[in-house]
């Protein structure tokens, strides 16, 4: 056999293991979003709280405002919960929630029963809202401009360390 039939195997595997290289040292979480830059998907959905109530991405134009992604089933939802009742005391923007394919009663008595940091939850009972946003799993937190632009997308809880060093640097600038 020649010496390069040898040789192809050998690039290949080479050129694999590069590949598993550079996929270990990525953060799951920094999934890029194809929505970033783009307008946040129309929607009209009532409210948790009272499904009499309607809300629209329309009425929330003109604002920069964020969109937290949960439900009373999700574990790391509790997880980021009380960084979120913190933040929105201090109001710096509208927070509003996206309550993801969960029955009404329970995210009801969730938040009862943790606090309910946000302006207002719409209730998103089939998904299809969510996955209009790209949303992947949750929790998931979006930073939306006052023309109604994605700026920002966290896939899983917002930690701390999110919140002074992207959100809210972000939201200042946007706010300017």
């Amino acid at each position: 056999m020649k010496r390069w039939q040898f040789l192809a195997p050998l690039a290949l595997f080479a050129v694999l293991l590069g590949f598993l290289a550079v996929g270990l040292n990525l953060n799951p979480r920094e999934v890029p979003s194809p929505l970033i830059g783009k307008p946040a998907p129309a929607f009209e959905l009532a409210r948790l709280d009272d499904p009499t109530q309607r809300i629209t991405h329309a009425d929330l134009k003109g604002q920069v405002w964020i969109l937290n992604v949960w439900a009373s089933w999700c574990v790391a939802c509790r997880q980021e919960h009380p960084l979120l009742v913190d933040f929105a005391k201090r109001n710096p923007v509208p927070l509003y929630g996206l309550n993801y394919k969960d029955k009404r009663d329970d995210g009801l008595a969730w938040l009862r029963r943790f606090g309910d940091p946000y302006k207002a939850s719409l209730y998103d009972i089939d998904g299809r809202v969510g996955i209009d946003f790209g949303v992947y799993g949750v929790p998931e937190t979006f930073v939306i401009d006052k023309q109604g632009v994605i700026r920002f997308k966290q896939i899983g809880p917002v930690t701390p360390e999110v919140l002074r060093d992207e959100i809210e640097p972000l939201l200042k600038q946007l706010n300017a």
